[in-house]
């Protein structure tokens, strides 16, 4: 029950009154003696007796915790009783017990700015010779239940009453500030104030400050902060540097935060699971999978095993960069494990599920999730009704809304955007505009996007006209049209060849400074090229590449394409390997195309495809095109085969690489020094002796025995005990004087392939 105010006595003497000393003496021989006598007291006890028992017994710590124990639940014990208790038990170094006190007082006393607690503490201090501790427990009482303003007045009227708060109830309230996530400015005002009463900031005083900043997004104020604590002598700790490393990945300063990690060896700290886990968060964000394997290895060294946080940001990783099969490899062994993924994770993977068109595989994670008994969010079911609705399956889509529906979450503009999508997808085109009416009806305004895939969908249907209905129906709604919005329609205005008024529309998209992506510049170059007027296409080619897009496949098709309709082969080839030493990966179309316009005299071509795949490591696309020359009776040569093997031998298929070996060495083929040896390394490392064995014993017998007969001795005998560090050397030193034969091509050649 509130109490109105504080019943504050300025003078005690009502406490020693003789019927408050009589049951004070009754109570405290119950108490010592017959502790379970003291309820038939309970009637007839006041609060001036309770205060008088308190002040009798505050040198007996047992004595106090059994008389709190009874006294507590009953009303006698009003705000003075407590205050006297607050005064006792933190000077018992009772914390825990005296802030839970603290806090029932300051939920329970009608208080605005915590004025009169502080009186009655104060009127109290006295007679529980007690310190300024007190004031540091109820100050940090009132932070965690986020009574800042009262917490700051409290601490404001013990210094002008001559109390010193410390530390601890600077730190509470910082604490407390930016859990609240309180405008950064009260935390620099409490620190300033911090500074000017002379207050020691400690490790915790900087780590809470420094969190602060960070999550403020103030890195550079937070790296300020963590320079001058060192300057003052006071040692970051390990949350230190976890706050300052995750401040850095957040904003993808992912090298910073890897630097910060390495130093922390030189302050004498360790990291830990949670700064491992950290720096894994912020390479997956930064799309840099790769370089989390690093980690991995590196937290197994120091004994650390991932955790459900680990498993959970790689699994999400992996689903971003679109590597599904690594997401459900890591998600089946974290559930092998015992580790619960979570609704993020489950969501990560049905998206991903979804985006591959596997719906079944999805819905087996969305059925897994309540089986683990965890709910889906509103993002979950809006990510399994678009995955339906993508395929225009509209009866399951609108089945998942009503279980979200019903589970508690209103459907979002994403959610009828995928609803409206799928109306389009299977070009139910009315049901798609009376959906978007209804929008407004259920208190979701229509976006862009709404509009935009709906005009799509007139587009995809030849229905130009009421294509451009929508169009201006959106404008007159105050809803701006996007690139989308205008690539669609410029896309059905080429299709239906009326080349001229997608010009127009595309200059009028450029005069409202919506920047055409690669997806509207491939339309207009495809429809020039189905005009015949290549000249055209090319100046749109060169305009993309100066205004920052990249020509995909896609691109590229068209044009080659386009080329190869006016007999200009030449022309289509030179593009085609262009295709490669730029950034673009070739389609089948483009494989297509340039194996069929291979003959014996251009074979190096094909030759030039492969050794580019290789560099790049892409072997699947190097493979296909090896693949596809052999088809076409274009018998390969020994530097295709020498580039193949050491692209193999490179991107770890040894297996490969080995059978290719073999296969050059069948047709009468001499591989190069440096193809052997990449293969005898690669060999060794896998630990394939007997093969290894079989490409030892070759190269030695191919060998001019005059002239190599000690190095072959010496090869011979490190081999058989294992010290492939020596054969190597050697092997590299005789292919150096000459000594293995070789007709493939120069070495420098080979080492750049």
């Amino acid at each position: 029950m509130p109490l109105k105010n504080l019943q504050i006595h300025h003078s005690y003497s009502s406490l020693s009154s003789s019927t408050h000393i009589h049951l004070a003496e009754k109570a405290l021989t119950f108490l010592k003696r017959h502790p379970y006598h003291l309820n038939s007291l309970t009637t007839q006890f006041t609060p001036e007796a309770a205060s008088n028992l308190l002040l009798k017994t505050q040198h007996d710590q047992t004595l106090i915790l059994k008389l709190l124990e009874w006294a507590q639940p009953h009303q006698f014990f009003n705000s003075q009783c407590k205050c006297i208790a607050l005064h006792i038990l933190t000077k018992f170094k009772l914390y825990k017990t005296a802030q839970t006190l603290a806090q029932s007082l300051a939920l329970e006393t009608v208080d605005d700015k915590g004025n009169l607690v502080f009186q009655c503490l104060k009127d109290t201090y006295f007679l529980c010779n007690s310190s300024s501790a007190v004031f540091d427990l109820v100050v940090k009482s009132y932070s965690h239940l986020n009574f800042i303003d009262k917490a700051l007045n409290i601490v404001a009227l013990a210094k002008f009453n001559g109390f010193m708060p410390g530390v601890l109830s600077y730190n509470a309230i910082l604490d407390s500030i930016i859990r609240c996530k309180k405008p950064i400015r009260f935390a620099e005002e409490v620190y300033k104030d911090m500074i000017e009463s002379g207050v020691s900031l400690n490790v915790y005083s900087y780590n809470i400050l420094i969190r602060g900043f960070c999550s403020a997004g103030n890195l550079e104020t937070g790296l300020r902060l963590f320079k001058e604590m060192e300057k003052k002598g006071c040692l970051p700790n390990v949350v230190t540097f976890n706050t300052v490393i995750h401040g850095y990945c957040k904003l993808k300063r992912i090298d910073e935060a890897f630097g910060l990690l390495r130093s922390m060896g030189l302050n004498g700290l360790e990291p830990n699971l949670i700064t491992y886990n950290m720096v894994i968060n912020g390479l997956c964000k930064d799309g840099k999978m790769k370089e989390t394997i690093e980690v991995l290895v590196e937290m197994s060294r120091k004994g650390y095993v991932p955790d459900e946080v680990t498993y959970n940001t790689l699994v999400n990783g992996y689903c971003k960069e679109g590597n599904i099969h690594q997401a459900l490899v890591l998600h089946a062994e974290m559930v092998r494990n015992g580790l619960s993924p979570n609704v993020i994770t489950y969501t990560s993977l049905i998206s991903s599920m979804c985006k591959s068109g596997n719906l079944t595989r999805a819905m087996e994670f969305f059925d897994q999730m309540h089986v683990r008994g965890l709910c889906p969010n509103d993002r979950t079911y809006t990510t399994v009704i678009n995955g339906f609705a993508q395929q225009g399956l509209l009866d399951e889509a609108y089945r998942v809304l009503g279980e979200m529906i019903r589970s508690g979450f209103s459907p979002s503009i994403v959610t009828y955007n995928a609803l409206i999508n799928g109306y389009c997808v299977l070009g139910r085109m009315d049901e798609a505009i009376g959906l978007l009416h209804d929008m407004a009806g259920k208190g979701v305004s229509p976006d862009v996007v709404s509009y935009s895939t709906i005009i799509s969908g007139f587009a995809r249907n030849q229905e130009l006209d009421r294509a451009f209905q929508m169009k201006a129906e959106m404008v007159s709604k105050g809803v701006l049209a996007d690139s989308v919005t205008y690539s669609s329609l410029i896309q059905g205005l080429c299709e239906q060849r009326r080349l001229d008024e997608a010009c127009d529309l595309f200059q009028e998209m450029l005069t409202m400074r919506l920047p055409p992506d690669e997806f509207t510049y491939t339309t207009l170059i495809y429809a020039y090229c189905k005009e015949g007027d290549l000249k055209m296409a090319f100046r749109l080619h060169d305009e993309m590449i100066h205004k920052g897009f990249l020509p995909d496949a896609v691109t590229y098709n068209v044009l080659i394409n386009g080329l190869n309709k006016q007999a200009r082969t030449k022309e289509a080839k030179r593009l085609l390997l262009k295709l490669y030493y730029d950034e673009s990966i070739p389609s089948d179309i483009t494989y297509n195309t340039l194996i069929e316009n291979c003959c014996s005299i251009e074979f190096k071509s094909a030759v030039a495809l492969v050794k580019g795949f290789c560099m790049k490591g892409l072997m699947d696309e190097a493979d296909r095109v090896f693949e596809s020359m052999i088809n076409k009776n274009h018998k390969p040569n020994e530097a295709i085969y020498n580039i193949i093997i050491h692209g193999h031998c490179r991107g770890g298929n040894i297996q490969k690489a080995y059978d290719l070996y073999n296969e050059m060495v069948r047709f009468g083929f001499v591989p190069h020094t440096v193809t052997v040896i990449a293969l005898v390394k690669a060999l060794s490392t896998e630990g394939m002796s007997e093969e290894l064995n079989q490409v030892i014993g070759d190269i030695l017998r191919s060998c001019k025995l005059t002239e190599a007969e000690l190095t072959k001795v010496l090869v011979d005998i490190n081999h058989k005990e294992g010290n492939m560090d020596a054969v190597l050397n050697m092997l590299t030193e005789m292919a150096e004087d000459g000594l293995i034969p070789s007709s493939g091509p120069p070495r420098n050649a080979m080492a750049s392939g």
